[in-house]
């Protein structure tokens, strides 16, 4: 029962080529940060990431991007990363674009064992229509865009058939894991954490605090054990601020 290993490296170390990885966080807010940075000192590559963005340019999934390892993202916002953006365009990355909201349904989904669900989110859009583009060709031109929705009506309203979401292996951070798994997760910091952990076949967790079995109250765990595989140590003063906003100096009189 005891699922703590001894380093991240050890932790993501049978992650193969072309695995579908679901990563938590948002923009850098509990990111597993320790996990990402043992990933991306391997050879892993042609990975097939889930996670509602992918870092910076020099931070998170940004590290995997930089390195060439990540061959397609499922996102909701990309927009603070220039080598994304770069490499998008130029046609190295193929990447698909969901709305939050139905990112995380897809998720739960997976995780629950549901095939698919229909949604009002993107009725009327090019969701809906198809021709979003995937990929491009070097010459700027759409190699792979995506295909239309199903599109059925209830109450006399459209809604739009989407696909569940499970991935290979699930990259988690937590706030304190138990050496059995149960994890629990500070405000903000939970965010796609727990869907991500649930989606997955293997899911690994880096916990700023590891405890003994019996020391969480059970009605304050966030994710049971029985999603988690492997934990490791996380630093827990490794918290980057995306973006630091600070008020003008006072100027004295």
């Amino acid at each position: 029962m005891d699922k703590v290993v001894d380093s991240a490296a050890h932790a993501v170390a049978d992650i193969p080529d072309g695995a579908t990885l679901a990563v938590g966080g948002f923009g850098l807010c509990g990111i597993p940060s320790t996990l990402i940075a043992a990933l991306a000192t391997t050879a892993t590559a042609g990975l097939r990431v889930v996670s509602n963005n992918c870092g910076v340019d020099d931070g998170g999934l940004g590290l995997l991007l930089r390195a060439g390892r990540i061959a397609r993202m499922t996102s909701s916002y990309v927009g603070e990363n220039k080598e994304f953006a770069r490499q998008y365009l130029c046609g190295e990355l193929e990447v698909e674009l969901i709305p939050q909201g139905t990112l995380a349904e897809r998720l739960r989904a997976g995780g629950s064992g549901i095939p698919a669900f229909f949604t009002p989110a993107g009725v009327g859009t090019q969701v809906e229509e198809g021709g979003l583009p995937w990929r491009y060709a070097p010459d700027g031109s759409v190699a792979l865009a995506s295909p239309p929705k199903e599109v059925r009506e209830f109450g006399g309203r459209r809604y739009l058939l989407e696909e569940a979401v499970t991935a290979d292996f699930a990259l988690v951070r937590a706030a304190v894991a138990d050496r059995h798994g149960n994890c629990v997760f500070r405000s903000a910091a939970r965010n796609f954490n727990p869907l991500c952990a649930s989606a997955a076949r293997t899911t690994l967790v880096e916990a700023e605090r590891i405890v003994e079995a019996g020391e969480l109250d059970p009605d304050a765990v966030h994710l049971p054990g029985v999603y988690v595989d492997r934990i490791v140590a996380a630093d827990p003063t490794d918290k980057r601020i995306e973006r630091r906003t600070v008020r003008p100096a006072v100027q004295e009189a």
